[in-house]
């Protein structure tokens, strides 16, 4: 049975490739979804890509993902990343490692962003690496 690892993300990344390409770059996330599953293959891995607006669809996605055996979860929260207290408690209800991915540098923006209650609850961080960032983390979940 190959392990899965889930890959959420969070609001707007739907508009990735058209929203502010010089922060987020120019990849769309079917772009992202495409590189992960090629190495996730190589990695004997699958890879469960969703993308929500909503919150609570993380939660329960968070939840689904040790309900299934997920292998680990890479979380885009967007800005849920700087707000969510229950995407906090939600990483903190589940034994699922969760890695935390940004395709910009948070600390780097406005000051707002430079609190993620994401990370407070997350095994770690990649940031600051456009696309990358989702393949360096995929490469983490692989080790873990």
């Amino acid at each position: 049975m190959t392990a899965t690892v889930f890959v959420l993300n969070g609001p707007n990344l739907n508009l990735l490739g058209l929203r502010e390409p010089e922060i987020y770059g120019s990849d769309t996330l079917d772009d992202i979804a495409g590189m992960l599953e090629d190495r996730a293959r190589e990695l004997g891995l699958q890879i469960d890509l969703r993308q929500s607006n909503h919150e609570g669809h993380l939660v329960d996605w968070l939840h689904e993902a040790q309900a299934e055996g997920a292998k680990a979860v890479l979380l885009n929260a967007g800005a849920y990343t700087h707000t969510s207290i229950a995407l906090h408690d939600a990483i903190k209800a589940v034994k699922t490692p969760v890695i935390e991915v940004h395709l910009s540098n948070p600390h780097k923006r406005e000051e707002f962003r430079h609190v993620s209650y994401v990370g407070r609850a997350a095994r770690g961080t990649v940031a600051g690496f456009g696309a990358l960032s989702y393949l360096v983390a995929l490469e983490a979940a692989a080790r873990i």
